[in-house]
């Protein structure tokens, strides 16, 4: 009987070859993940400040250090079916490093599908003040998310098929009836209403506002049956998301010469404006709690040596996040959040050296492949990634210019490749792999 009868959903096995599914759908929460409400608000905040011209730019070479990113880790879960904290163990880090990753993805995406619970719950209150405290607002959106993503990856495609083509065509009428009161000639050839950003800075944000999500990418791609399949989905699902709502939220900035767009649609267009919140933050949380799930199922798998359900794993960390929402507590977090989330684009940079030119555990993963298994054993810890994961992470966080999660990722790479061309990628020790109920291959 499949995994996924179960709701673990491969958490810690390989999906196999009669789960994998059409690229399209894949694509529709891609793009659902990046077209989320705070797309708006990042378009708003550059249309704010630039012009049209130098946002769309800006859009263009962010998306494009995304995709190669999203591109390169779903390479690697496309083709072993394995998740990103669970891959994480043959691709440089070993179990030690692994069951850090695990905790990292787990703690940071948990905190952020709270906070972005609790934004919705503002929102919502703010659109029909009264009704209920935010509080609950803001525990009943979480539990709706926490009820989706237990049923797992079929769970969150039916909800992407509902939400996404809602959420375009709710954004489409009012971006309309917003942008039609003014000369889109002007608004796309008109100074920025506020001070300047450069390029290079505007580049930045939009390469940071999706780079935990692109390491993370794995996580969807192993439901892809092919590379290519990898590629069409991630250049659709980013270029649309990137461009069709960074890009509006440009337009409304100039038009409404502010960087609150989202506040002046949703309060114009009323309960047009409630179901936008809604689905514009359905389809972001789910994958947060999600990935969340999957990090901390392997994180108490390598760690305590117990095999979580995924499901009942999913339903706690979802009451949890919600209550913690509820509560206000997260909002504390979000400095902490934030520092948590340079520690991330170096493991995209170390996974991706190790599994396409150094690899150093590369045969263990193709001959267990070939079983439809994992490998019998992983390397136990391997100093020198840990180093490099660290020595990254902090030039990452103390850089003042240019792009520093992309300049840590390439940082990671080349000490990594060149600590393997030294030899100094060793791992001490080994530890047996359990090998839940696996699946066969086909």
């Amino acid at each position: 009987m499949s995994q996924t009868s179960h709701g673990d959903d491969f958490a810690l096995t390989r999906v196999d070859a009669a789960s994998r599914k059409h690229w399209f759908g894949i694509a529709v929460q891609r793009f659902g993940q990046v077209s989320a409400l705070t797309q708006f608000v990042l378009g708003a905040t550059l249309g704010y400040s630039m012009t049209f011209a130098n946002a769309a730019l800006a859009f263009l070479l962010g998306s494009i250090i995304l995709e190669v990113v999203i591109v390169f880790v779903g390479f690697m879960g496309q083709r072993e079916g394995l998740n990103t904290a669970l891959l994480a163990r043959w691709t440089g880090f070993g179990e030690i490093g692994a069951t850090i990753v695990g905790l990292a993805i787990g703690v940071s995406l948990i905190g952020w599908f709270g906070i972005q619970s609790g934004i919705s719950a503002q929102s919502l209150d703010g659109l029909m003040p009264g009704i209920m405290p935010v509080w609950l607002w803001s525990l009943l959106f979480g539990l709706a998310v926490t009820a989706v993503v237990a049923f797992g990856f079929k769970g969150m495609q039916w909800l992407a098929n509902i939400t996404v083509p809602l959420f375009l065509i709710l954004v489409g009428w009012s971006i309309i009836s917003e942008l039609s009161r003014h000369d889109i000639g002007e608004l796309m050839s008109g100074p920025p209403p506020g001070p300047e950003m450069s390029v290079f800075t505007a580049t930045g944000i939009v390469a940071g506002s999706l780079i935990v999500g692109a390491i993370v990418s794995a996580d969807m791609t192993r439901f892809n049956r092919s590379r290519a399949d990898v590629v069409k989905q991630t250049v659709v699902g980013v270029t649309l998301g990137e461009f069709v709502i960074g890009l509006s939220g440009v337009l409304l900035a100039h038009a409404a010469a502010s960087g609150d767009v989202v506040a002046i649609i949703t309060s114009s267009v009323g309960l047009v404006g409630l179901i936008i919140v809604i689905t514009g933050t359905l389809k972001i949380n789910d994958w947060n709690l999600y990935s969340s799930t999957l990090g901390l199922v392997n994180f108490i798998s390598t760690a305590f040596g117990k095999n979580l359900n995924r499901a009942t794993t999913t339903v706690v960390l979802g009451v949890i996040g919600s209550v913690l929402a509820a509560m206000g507590i997260l909002g504390q977090f979000v400095s902490f959040l934030t520092l948590l989330s340079v520690a991330f684009p170096p493991i995209a940079g170390i996974m991706v050296a190790e599994y396409f030119i150094v690899k150093r555990w590369r045969k263990d993963l193709n001959e267990s492949r070939e079983a439809g298994r994992l490998p019998e054993s992983a390397p136990r810890i391997v100093p020198a990634t840990l180093v490099i994961w660290f020595v990254s992470s902090v030039v990452g966080y103390f850089m003042t210019w240019g792009i520093p999660a992309v300049f840590s990722l390439i940082l990671s790479m080349v000490l990594y490749i060149v600590a393997g061309k030294l030899g100094w990628v060793r791992p001490i020790g080994t530890a047996a792999t359990q090998q839940p109920a696996a699946v066969t291959a086909k």
